[in-house]
């Protein structure tokens, strides 16, 4: 399998430079390609592609590689469409993002590039897997990249557009209790603020939410020491029980019942969902 490894913190981030050591070693073929800057927060953009306005990519250097790597002047998303597009050689098979310096969880991972990386790669019909890590001093990198390796072979064989997100609570693997499917908490640990307006200037702040989740979620998973899987499913219809494919539309007609539907079922979810992996 042809691996290709992204993330949102740019080349230089020490979380993928961990992660590629322990794919490659493990004899998978690896490229990377990753922003050459922090492109945190920018979710599924690909930014501005004009025709006459070409994008900046530089051979990087990442100890202990050999296979090739590359720096992109744009996002974790674009990364992926041109690993796609096989501007670095053949298409990837799967496309491993992270790991991410800061837990992924709840419903901001829609504003997520580690989680907007491996939403393309769904998208393009290819398998994703996001990979982050919660904060600590010191960091363990090597605890999500070895639970990265644990994950892989079941992504691997799983169907084409799975996509799955990893949390790794900040501890050493001998004592992580396990992996467990999870679903998205109501709210990440921390939110967004506007802590003030001034000028033409808004100054955000990120702030402590006070949220107790449940177990059963990703953010509940890592405070009880377990790491948390999450199958996602990102750009896709939704069809209510009001509503038919085909039909005309006509004044009157419910979006509500529309857009509210049925269960979406990823094909991720094949991956042994609701089960707990030690």
């Amino acid at each position: 399998m042809r691996i290709l490894i992204t993330n949102d913190d740019g080349i230089d981030s020490p979380g993928i430079h961990e992660l590629v050591r322990y794919v490659e070693q493990a004899g998978h073929e690896v490229v990377v390609v990753a922003p050459d800057y922090d492109a945190s927060g920018t979710a599924t953009s690909i930014g501005r592609i004009a025709p006459d306005t070409p994008i900046r990519m530089r051979r990087a250097a990442i100890d202990g590689l050999n296979g090739e790597a590359y720096s992109l002047a744009g996002p974790p998303a674009l990364c992926v469409v041109a690993g796609f597009l096989e501007a670095f050689g053949p298409k990837p098979d799967v496309v491993v993002s992270g790991i991410n310096a800061g837990l992924n969880t709840g419903r901001s991972t829609l504003h997520s590039g580690t989680v907007g990386a491996a939403l393309t790669a769904q998208n393009f019909g290819l398998r994703g897997l996001a990979v982050s890590l919660e904060t600590a001093d010191p960091w363990h990198w090597d605890t999500a990249a070895a639970l990265t390796l644990d994950v892989l072979p079941q992504l691997l064989a799983a169907p084409p557009r799975s996509a799955v997100n990893l949390n790794v609570p900040a501890r050493p693997l001998a004592e992580v209790a396990g992996i467990r499917w999870t679903g998205l908490a109501e709210f990440n640990s921390v939110r967004s603020a506007v802590s003030k307006v001034e000028g033409d200037y808004i100054h955000f702040d990120l702030v402590e939410t006070q949220y107790n989740p449940e177990e059963t979620t990703d953010l509940g998973a890592i405070r009880a020491g377990f790491a948390s899987l999450t199958a996602l499913h990102g750009n896709a219809e939704v069809w209510g029980p009001g509503s038919t494919e085909g039909d005309l539309w006509h004044e009157g007609h419910d979006i509500h019942a529309a857009s509210v539907g049925h269960e979406l079922r990823p094909a991720a979810s094949v991956l042994a969902a609701g089960r707990d992996e030690s």
